[in-house]
């Protein structure tokens, strides 16, 4: 059983996280996680599946937005995987003292670790996907190796700030995602397209570096088709 569709009550996370970390994970019961939050055991159980459901609950409402984000953007799909990236940062690094605490409850358990695990690899499925269905001609091992960079980025910079190693911005970590298209050379300026005014049709000339993939030159070429436009 999973959480269901809506969002649960930010608060019952919170109290959760507050028993887990000053009780421990194992000696924390439901019952008393939903006599703190004000909440029955039923309620409890229709807004979560289990004690490892309280923590990972942001995951389902953040995942949707996520999804939301990347089906509605017609900008650059490297880019956009990298700002729902950002997105979940954000939610979490807004938590301030709470994050420190779900990460400390989490890294204590292998088995919530595990879990986290799964989670994470959500997101990369659905990054993943996102490329392969915006990037025409992209090869599966490099959406994969780019939507596991930007998790793999997102997650360190995520853990150095849980855990209060050092103050971490969202622009540093737009600035590392950055860093992260120029290693893939995707973060290329779009191409100039330029039209013959002795042509009926449009004619589309680009200038790409000699190290730029080759997914990315369909895909800008197609973005410059599309957004073309006939005052060339």
């Amino acid at each position: 059983m999973s959480p269901d569709s809506t969002k649960p009550a930010p608060n019952v996370a919170r109290y959760a996280l507050e028993l887990f970390a000053r009780q421990g994970f194992e000696a924390t019961s439901v019952d008393q996680i939903a006599a703190a939050a004000g909440i029955s055991r039923s309620t409890f159980f229709r807004q979560f599946g289990s004690k490892e459901d309280v923590i990972f609950a942001d995951h389902a409402a953040l995942l949707e937005d996520a999804r939301t984000l990347l089906a509605s953007s017609s900008a650059d799909p490297w880019q956009v995987v990298c700002q729902a990236a950002e997105l979940v940062f954000a939610h979490f690094a807004a938590e301030d003292s709470l994050a420190a605490q779900r990460y400390s409850v989490v890294n204590a358990h292998p088995a919530l670790r595990d879990k986290e695990l799964v989670t994470v690899f959500r997101y990369e499925k659905l990054f993943d996907a996102h490329l392969r269905s915006r990037v025409p001609g992209i090869k599966p091992l490099e959406s994969v190796r780019f939507a596991a960079a930007v998790i793999a980025t997102h997650n360190y910079l995520l853990r150095e700030f849980m855990r209060g190693a050092r103050a971490v911005t969202a622009l540093q970590v737009s600035l590392e995602l950055d860093a992260v298209r120029q290693l893939f050379g995707v973060l290329n300026p779009a191409p100039a397209a330029v039209r013959s005014e002795n042509q009926t049709d449009d004619v589309v000339v680009a200038v790409f570096s000699r190290s730029t993939p080759a997914a990315e030159i369909a895909a800008a070429v197609q973005r410059t088709l599309e957004n073309s436009s006939p005052t060339f």
